[in-house]
């Protein structure tokens, strides 16, 4: 088969170009649409770097594997070796293939006994989805430690984004100038973590939500991770993400190959919500996504905790139904000897002295409440004290015959043993089959410590095994929706959006903390899959007090709910509630296919953000004001993504009460004003003073 000289694929302002008149593919571009081309001389030309002394005496091109064979001595793509041997490669093409969406390159060494591919495919929004693998066809084994993505970036980028973070404050933002060298963001928890960044970002200087050029890529895996970015010492800079490998844990057998994780790579040259704006498109384009409206839901952990009553919680769903609940969650509790967290996990059997007649009168009373009935689970985890673990103890993660340190009184059970991956499915599986539940919250409270079996590491293959289980669960359940959940947000990565409908962003409900875990995690997932709650007056982590106006907005931005006792609030604060989940009714349709907009102020401590409808005709904004105003008065609330050309009714709209203001006097417009989209986005409005932590929201309708 020959070789084309050249691959171009483009997609929404996009374009990837690959040479291959070189002895290995380059990529020569990934960034701004280069429009079309015909030949690829020239380009290849223009991209040739001048022979520097204490160089090569000729040019070269590391490739995209950036092998060692070809003059690369930064990072290599490709690590591993065969007993010490073949630890260099050097790989020539054997077949491409091509369409107008898509590139894949087939390589091979034979020398190594090693072949190697990469598919580039534009999936939707101008991502593109990177896939690799890597077969072994020598009869000795192959030891890989790593199989990275490697893109290449323009010569202007200069800063770096990423998201770190811990129980009940992910996703907190990290901005850097990008300094020589390989900065690297690992996860080896085994899960994809408090502490991960769903995405990483490579920008030019001052870019920001609007403007810039900004590139990222993002690991679509549930298990160990590694993001990084390269500048070296000629000054080229790259960005790169893989699964993190634990020492041998891929060793391929004659025949056997490695299918890395897929990588999702995005580019924007309008700022950071360009990039997330196009990783929405793909998300959204996917044929597993969420397509009924986001039920408004109310999960009863922090109204009973292990407090298992039916005339308790019949109050709440009497209560959830006059506000318009439409999804009942039961939480942790139900099965087993589970009264406290420190047993029972691993005994998914409805427990006798809890629910004597099953889970069958409250699943029919929320029935009759008008709502679907969920169920809480923690299928991967095991409590000694249970009778699964009294029966299979050496069904857990283990190394060396060691018992690892208990995490929440918990060990992990080891999915990839068939007897262990069939007790999970089945136990789940018959409550399924003999109750009406339409939804699982599926949590994950602990991190992998020795994560072996058979005394070598099966992340990688634990990771698959929950793939595989969810899936089965929606295969023999059709239409049973799963929410993530890992102590919160310590699994939600953009490998897990194909397996759940659902995220819970995080175990902290306290509304300050979470506009900034929302902003933070919805630059890589849309709202419609974060679970977004009303917590209680009192924050259960952080003990502030919110109004209920400021818990609301923020929890409306999402896919939102109710986590609190509902049967203590007051007449008021119902009808605040009811109020507030019709106009979640109302307006979720646009906060759940709207582009993202957040908007730069000089103040940090002010959020405006909200979401814009395709075609520029509504937009629905949030005004939160977070600390203190910085000055007597604050500045002008400007907008973005609207049509400069089109007339806009603004107004402020307050569904679940006003906020508390610091001022003797109001703004003009609240009630209403008619201005131009250029005005909103350049003039603004006038903001009213506010108390800290109190926010409104600001509709805006095309004339």
């Amino acid at each position: 088969m020959s070789i084309p000289a050249f691959a171009h694929i483009s997609e929404a302002d996009t374009s990837l170009l690959i040479d291959f008149s070189f002895s290995n593919p380059q990529i020569l571009h990934w960034g701004k649409s280069l429009g079309s081309i015909d030949t690829v001389s020239d380009y290849v030309k223009a991209s040739l770097e001048p022979i520097a002394h204490a160089e090569h005496d000729e040019h070269h091109f590391v490739g995209i594997w950036r092998e060692n064979a070809n003059g690369n001595v930064y990072h290599p793509a490709l690590l591993g070796h065969r007993s010490g041997s073949d630890f260099s490669q050097a790989f020539s093409v054997t077949r491409v293939d091509q369409s107008r969406s898509f590139v894949e390159i087939h390589a091979e060494d034979t020398l190594a006994g090693l072949e190697i591919w990469v598919r580039y495919e534009f999936v939707g929004g101008g991502v593109l989805r990177v896939s690799q693998g890597l077969k072994n066809l020598e009869t000795s084994s192959f030891t890989l430690e790593d199989l990275s993505v490697v893109m290449p970036l323009g010569d202007q980028v200069a800063e770096s984004l990423d998201f770190s973070g811990s129980w009940v404050k992910e996703r907190q933002p990290n901005r850097r100038d990008i300094q020589p060298g390989i900065f690297s963001r690992e996860v080896r928890e085994g899960r994809s973590s408090h502490d991960y960044t769903i995405v990483q970002l490579a920008m030019t200087k001052g870019a920001n939500y609007q403007t810039g050029e900004v590139w990222s890529l993002g690991l679509a895996f549930s298990g160990n991770s590694r993001h990084k970015i390269e500048r070296t010492q000629t000054g080229r800079t790259s960005i790169s993400a893989s699964e993190l490998l634990l020492p041998g844990e891929m060793i391929l057998e004659q025949g056997e190959s490695y299918l890395a994780p897929s990588v999702i790579a995005s580019y924007s040259d309008s700022g950071i919500d360009g990039i997330t704006n196009s990783i929405y498109k793909y998300v959204r384009s996917r044929p597993n996504h969420p397509q009924r409206p986001r039920p408004l839901t109310l999960n009863v952990w922090e109204a009973v905790y292990f407090d298992h009553n039916l005339e308790k919680l019949s109050e709440l769903a009497d209560v959830a139904k006059e506000i318009g609940v439409e999804r009942f969650v039961l939480d942790d509790g139900w099965f087993g000897s589970r009264r406290d967290d420190l047993r029972g996990l691993g005994d998914w059997v409805i427990s006798k002295d809890v629910w004597p007649q099953g889970l069958g009168p409250l699943i029919e009373k929320v029935k009759s409440c008008g709502m679907e009935f969920g169920l809480w689970f923690e299928g991967e985890m095991v409590n000694p004290d249970s009778d699964l673990y009294r029966a299979h103890p050496d069904w857990i993660l283990s190394a060396g015959g060691r018992v690892p340190p208990t995490g929440r009184y918990q060990q992990v059970l080891n999915l990839t043993i068939p007897e262990a991956f069939e007790h999970v499915l089945s136990q789940v599986d018959a409550v399924l089959s003999e109750n009406e539940i339409a939804y699982i919250k599926w949590d994950h409270n602990r991190f992998l410590i020795e994560a072996g079996g058979n005394n070598k590491p099966i992340v990688h293959e634990q990771t698959l095994a929950i793939y595989r289980l969810f899936d089965e669960l929606k295969k023999r359940h059709p239409g049973l929706e799963i929410e993530s959940c890992a102590s919160g947000g310590g699994r939600i990565d953009l490998g897990m959006i194909d397996h759940a409908d659902r995220f819970w962003t995080s175990d902290c409900n306290d509304a300050l903390e979470r506009q900034y875990i929302q902003r933070y995690t919805q630059i890589g997932i849309p709202p419609e899959l974060l679970g977004s709650h009303i917590g209680p007056t009192k924050s259960h982590t952080t003990g502030r007090v919110h109004e209920l106006s400021f818990r609301a907005i923020t929890a409306l931005f999402g896919h939102a709910g109710l986590e609190w006792d509902i049967t203590t609030c007051t007449d008021d604060e119902k009808q605040k509630l009811k109020t507030w989940a019709s106009y979640y009714k109302a307006n979720r349709e646009l906060i759940h296919s709207g582009s993202m907009v957040r908007v730069e102020l000089v103040n940090p401590e002010i959020f405006v953000h909200g979401v814009v409808s395709k075609d520029k005709t509504k937009g629905l904004f949030a005004y939160a004001n977070l600390g203190g105003q910085g000055g007597s008065k604050p500045g002008a609330i400007r907008f973005a993504g609207l049509n400069p050309e089109k007339k806009y009714h603004v107004k402020a709209v307050f569904p679940a009460g006003e906020p508390k203001y610091l001022q003797r006097q109001n703004v003009a417009w609240f009630e209403g004003i008619v201005l131009s989209g250029s005005a909103l986005m350049h003039m603004g409005l006038q903001a009213p003073i506010l108390f800290p932590e109190n926010a409104f929201l600001i509709e805006i309708e095309a004339k």
